[in-house]
Parts: structure tokens; C-alpha cells; sequence
């Protein structure tokens, strides 16, 4: 694909990631916020960080399915608009629900335990989002891969926060997780056949067989 097709693609993603933005303020111009307007934020924006965090997570997969790249090159700015929607959603609870009052989030911190393992998945994103750019990409090198792998164990919290949060109807966050555990089979497929196939050339190649015996 070439770059200008890439950069319609970005726009277009620009767009759809602005929509829920745009969407609440709306409802909030209209008075259309539900009963418990602070808490359809916070839902809200937490959603739609879960939703760019998979969507982000589906490259790879889409790679390894199809073999196409060029979408690669998407990763970085879908991760960005997951770290934006988190940190509204982290704003919305520290200001509009809880004033700014820290020994009150602390008491709901130690009272429920989704919580801690949000504010966890929040501030791993915090490194990622800080090195998403080229100057962090070349000074820390073969660092910056391992950093970014961080963003499996985001996932996992933040679907576990999710889960915790709705306690009895879970259907949506199983959902978000079915997603999930569909992303990681792929990658473990792949990464285990990739792994078989390099084990049974090995096998049949008499002068790697002597090297390892050796």
C-alpha cells in the first residue's frame, strides 16, 4: 500500500477515534448523560480505551494471518488513542467522581480491588506512551521491544478491571476477553509453528544435528 493510501487510512482513524469524544459532548450539551452522568463518562472512555488497546493488539495477528505490513505502521497511533481514552477515563474518576480528594481514591482504592488493577494497567501505559516516537525507538533499541511487550499484560488487566467492575452481567467484558485470548492463540500458533518448522529442518539437516551433539 502506498503512503498516500496511508494517510487517508490515518485520517479516517483520526475521525473514528474523535467520534465518542465528540459523541459525549453532545449528549452533555443535551443534557443526555443518563441518571449518573460522571459514571456513563467514565464507562465511556474506559470502553473505548479497551477498544483501541485490541485493536492496537490485532496488527500482529493481521501480519501473521495475512501477510500484509503495511498496517504495521498504524500500531503506533492506535496506541496512542488507547493512552488518550485511558487518560480520560483516569481524569474523569480523579476529578469529576472524586474531587481530587486523594484520601478518598485511596479508601476506594483498598475498598475495591478493580480499582488498583486499572490504576496498574494505567501506569504501565505511561512508559509506552513517553516512547512512542522515534528518538525513544533509536536511543533504547532492542530495550524498546521488550518495554512494548508490556502492552500484553495492559490488556489482561484492564479486561480483569473491566470484569471485576460490572461483578454480576459479565457478557461485555467476556466478550472483549474472547477477543483477547483470539489474539494471543494466533500469536502462539504462529510462534510455535515458526518454532516446529525450524526444529524439523534442524532434524533433517545432518550438520546442525552434528553441532548440536557436539
Amino acid at each position: 500500500m502506498n503512503k498516500k493510501n496511508i494517510n487517508l487510512i490515518k485520517v479516517a482513524i483520526w475521525i473514528f477515534a474523535l467520534l465518542p469524544l465528540a459523541r459525549l459532548f453532545w449528549l452533555g450539551i443535551h443534557d443526555d448523560l443518563s441518571a449518573n452522568p460522571v459514571e456513563f463518562v467514565e464507562r465511556s472512555t474506559g470502553t473505548w480505551a479497551l477498544v483501541f488497546l485490541l485493536i492496537t493488539l490485532s496488527m500482529t495477528p493481521i501480519r501473521l494471518l495475512t501477510g500484509q505490513i503495511w498496517q504495521i505502521q498504524l500500531r503506533r497511533m492506535l496506541g496512542l488513542w488507547m493512552f488518550f481514552y485511558a487518560c480520560l477515563h483516569i481524569t474523569t474518576y480523579v476529578w469529576l467522581d472524586y474531587s481530587f480528594l486523594w484520601s478518598d481514591i485511596v479508601k476506594d482504592i483498598i475498598k475495591h480491588p478493580y480499582v488498583i488493577v486499572g490504576f496498574s494497567a494505567f501506569l504501565l501505559t505511561i512508559p509506552l506512551a513517553v516512547t512512542s516516537n522515534n528518538f525513544m525507538i533509536k536511543r533504547m533499541k532492542k530495550n524498546w521491544k521488550k518495554l512494548h511487550q508490556f502492552i500484553h499484560v495492559i490488556a489482561i488487566l484492564a479486561i480483569l478491571h473491566f470484569w471485576w467492575l460490572v461483578k454480576k452481567d459479565v457478557t461485555e467484558p467476556f466478550y472483549y476477553a474472547a477477543v483477547l485470548i483470539i489474539l494471543f492463540g494466533i500469536r502462539l500458533y504462529y510462534q510455535y509453528s515458526n518454532k516446529k518448522v525450524l526444529n524439523d529442518k534442524s532434524l533433517s539437516n545432518p550438520k546442525i544435528n552434528m553441532k548440536k551433539v557436539m
